[in-house]
């Protein structure tokens, strides 16, 4: 990094100012904070301390841990604006007024550090507007940094230079925004809306505007608008409410007026703004929940009465068998055919967003790419617009457009002379510096060492290996489980070192639960049997190859997909890891090895002198209350990740860590030895049946929750032993899989099995 970024400063403790600061507390910078003073009562820093503590309440979560809020310093703009010259980057969130930003400005380059890099958030006031009137320094040193709510979640991070900023302003903030912050990075230019706003917000006005025209619901627009083509559940009128009406109708009002073109809000807006209907932030938007029945119902706007009323699950017929289909891309092409106003409203809006992204290309970023990174990260849709182009058809999207009276854009006209995608087969999926895509890796078919249905191994270069998992919600069937043991056999004629990871959306849902319940209800105990022996022997052989394994695990690694983790030599995980031994929701114990790593582990941390019960304390309250991490950082505090396990904020470059964390291990690696643990027998059994005794008394958990409580305890004190004694590592993986086979045959464990496949929810029998 061309200039180190070791502290920063926000000025403004807003909801966003306050999610920037706490985010930049999430990779370790520490922050100062600053809002003006406070006019009432005696403590000055009244306003920024109230904006912290809803940062620090927010849901989902601002901080990874809560102890990183211990990173932030707080003050206000009267008492400690000097402090500002002790940082390296000043971003403000302040109001969205040119004077105001006029003046701030004024200050800070006053008391800013001659080196500090100096950003906006502003979505709304062009940077160079901003900075009229700062000297030649100042400007060098500026550059627009605009996050989307929440700071943490959403991907993309705009940066928008002006024709001042110096490359190495760009190129330092672009890699800490990257590396640092765990981003993904879109240059744009400085122009109203920058990128994914000016075209995500086009999209939802059109949206709201042919909903009208074809007489739709928000109800059906939001069915197809949502997870259908690849976008969030949240859809059009869901997303609008969680941005807040008001805040939607200001950005579409300033669009309307700085570009002159169609962002015009449908008359129900304005209805809704005059009725403070401004969404989730007053609890009733184009949505409200209602719980007055005594379960939760949502109910929807009538345009018409401004009333709320229950239209019940809305579902479109001509729609079921189109989501049965296993891609965005195919839903989204089969969507345009259909017949009626359903397709004529996804003709509609989607030809009308399409060719207003063509023509954006070269004004909001030099590069079409830009456009779809900015939609996909910022607005998380799964597909970019020139990606949706792609699978459509050059020619058709073309014909599409002049149906509708519209010009056919010169960089669509380009494509089509010239018969090239853009994105060709053989283009890098990424243009992210170091960052490993599995897709444009295994294009070299050498590079596959081994596939099955479930599982390949891929050659990732000097001398590492990768397990990729590839079933649905990656959950390890038989497939994975007997490609893991092949590598652990075999890999140590050829490799140095096993990365086990993926490029899907998740590391792994755990086990394959269907396989479970099937068995259990055919009475195939001894095939489950074989089979949970099985994956014992590729959870432990993590620990045991003749080779370093690293595990990078990444948004849900959950039950089987935890103990991977718990076996590995290292993980290098995602910051975002939402991890845990969640098997007990499923009437079922950990039986990968989970609990008995769990034991061993936390015997291991204890202080010589302290109570031997801690260990088989903290395990059973961690499993059986199958918690789950929010981060990786609360997995690092539960005891599911190492102190020395590594963190990577991006996750596109979390599998690279994970290679060069194998390659390191390699150098000097030696085998580990099989553990021993003392286990306290009946006396701990005791003690861990009375705390879940108490809990079922007090009518917090189940019979058969207490009878699963229970099980756990008998293997947590070392089976039947009625005295202390030090027992191996396959003793416990014997006890975890008697007690999880006499699960498999418990009817309610199998109800509780089936909630979860039939209805993806936990049943509480």
């Amino acid at each position: 990094m061309s200039q180190a970024i070791r502290r920063a400063a926000v000025i403004g403790s807003g909801t966003m100012g306050a999610q920037i600061a706490a985010h930049l507390t999430n990779a370790g910078i520490p922050t100062l904070i600053l809002d003006i003073p406070a006019t009432e009562g005696k403590d000055k820093n009244a306003i920024v301390k109230a904006g912290v503590e809803r940062a620090r309440k927010a849901k989902p979560a601002a901080f990874m841990a809560a102890d990183r809020a211990h990173l932030l310093t707080l003050g206000n703009t009267e008492d400690d604006f000097a402090k500002l010259g002790e940082v390296d980057w000043i971003i403000e969130a302040v109001f969205e007024k040119l004077d105001v930003k006029h003046e701030l400005w004024e200050r800070v380059e006053k008391v800013a550090a001659p080196h500090a890099i100096i950003s906006s958030n502003s979505s709304g006031i062009p940077m160079a507007m901003q900075i009229e009137g700062r000297s030649d320094s100042f400007k060098a040193r500026f550059v627009g940094a605009h996050f989307f709510v929440p700071p943490r979640y959403l991907y993309l991070l705009e940066l928008i230079p002006t024709p001042h900023t110096t490359s190495q302003t760009l190129a330092t903030l672009r890699e800490f925004g990257d590396k640092v912050l765990g981003k993904g990075i879109v240059i744009a230019n400085d122009v109203p809306g920058f990128v994914a706003n000016r075209i995500g917000v086009y999209s939802l006005m059109q949206c709201m505007k042919a909903m009208n025209q074809y007489g739709l619901t928000p109800n059906e627009v939001d069915v197809l608008t949502g997870t259908l083509i690849g976008r969030p559940k949240s859809a059009t009128f869901r997303t609008a409410d969680l941005s807040g009406i008001d805040v939607l109708a200001n950005v579409a009002n300033g669009l309307a007026a700085t570009t002159g073109e169609d962002f015009a809000l449908p008359p129900i807006i304005s209805a809704m703004l005059e009725k403070k209907l401004l969404g989730e932030k007053t609890k009733a938007g184009f949505y409200k929940a209602d719980k007055s029945s005594g379960k939760r119902t949502i109910l929807t706007l009538n345009f018409d009465t401004l009333e709320y009323e229950d239209r019940g699950k809305v579902t479109i017929k001509a729609t079921e068998e189109i989501k049965k289909l296993d891609s965005a891309s195919a839903r989204h092409k089969a969507l345009m055919s259909l017949e009626g106003k359903y397709g004529d409203f996804m003709r509609v809006t989607t030809y009308d967003m399409l060719h207003y992204a063509c023509e954006k290309v070269g004004v909001v970023a030099s590069d079409y790419r830009e456009i779809d990174n900015g939609l996909k990260w910022g607005f998380a849709w799964e597909l970019g617009p020139f990606e949706i182009i792609d699978i459509l058809g050059h020619q058709a999207v073309a014909d599409a457009f002049v149906g509708m009276g519209k010009t056919i854009p010169a960089i669509l006209s380009e494509r089509i002379a010239s018969g090239e995608k853009f994105y060709p087969e053989t283009q890098p999926s990424t243009t992210m510096h170091g960052a490993i895509v599995l897709k444009d890796l295994k294009r070299d078919a050498t590079k596959i060492i081994k596939k099955n249905s479930g599982a390949s191994l891929v050659d990732l270069g000097d001398g590492i290996a990768l397990l990729e998992f590839h079933s649905k919600m990656n959950a390890l069937g038989d497939e994975a489980v007997n490609m893991g043991i092949w590598a652990q056999k075999n890999l140590g004629q050829n490799f140095e070192g096993l990365v086990v990871g993926n490029n899907g959306e998740n590391f792994s849902a755990g086990a394959n639960l269907a396989a479970i319940l099937g068995g259990a209800q055919a009475g195939e105990f001894d095939e489950i049997n074989i089979a949970i022996k099985r994956f014992q022997k590729f959870t432990v052989g993590m620990r045991y190859a003749p080779f370093p394994v690293v595990v990078a695990p990444f948004n849900l690694a959950l039950g089987g997909g935890c103990e991977i983790q718990l076996w590995s030599d290292a993980v290098q995980a995602s910051a975002e890891l939402y991890t845990g031994l969640v098997e007990m929701g499923v009437g079922l114990i950990p039986a990968g090895g989970g609990t008995t790593e769990m034991l061993i582990r936390f015997a291991q941390q204890l202080h010589p002198e302290a109570n031997p019960f801690e260990a088989p304390k903290r395990a059973f309250m961690m499993i059986a209350m199958a918690k789950v991490s929010t981060s990786a950082l609360e997995a690092r505090e539960m005891g599911i990740l190492r102190a020395n396990d590594g963190i990577t904020m991006n996750r596109a470059r979390v599998i690279q860590a994970a290679k060069e964390r194998a390659l390191t291990l390699a150098k000097d690696y030696v085998i580990p030895t099989p553990r021993t643990v003392t286990v306290l027998g009946e006396s701990a059994y005791a003690n861990l049946v009375q705390a879940a005794w108490s809990m079922r008394e007090a009518n917090q958990i189940t019979d058969y929750d207490l009878h699963l409580a229970k099980s756990l305890a008998r293997i947590l004190s070392g089976g039947l032993l009625n005295r202390k004694e030090t027992v191996s590592e396959d003793y416990l993986l014997d006890l975890e899989r008697e007690v999880f086979l006499s699960l498999c045959g418990q009817r309610k464990t199998q109800e509780r099995i089936a909630s979860i496949l039939t209805k993806g929810k936990p049943l509480r029998n």
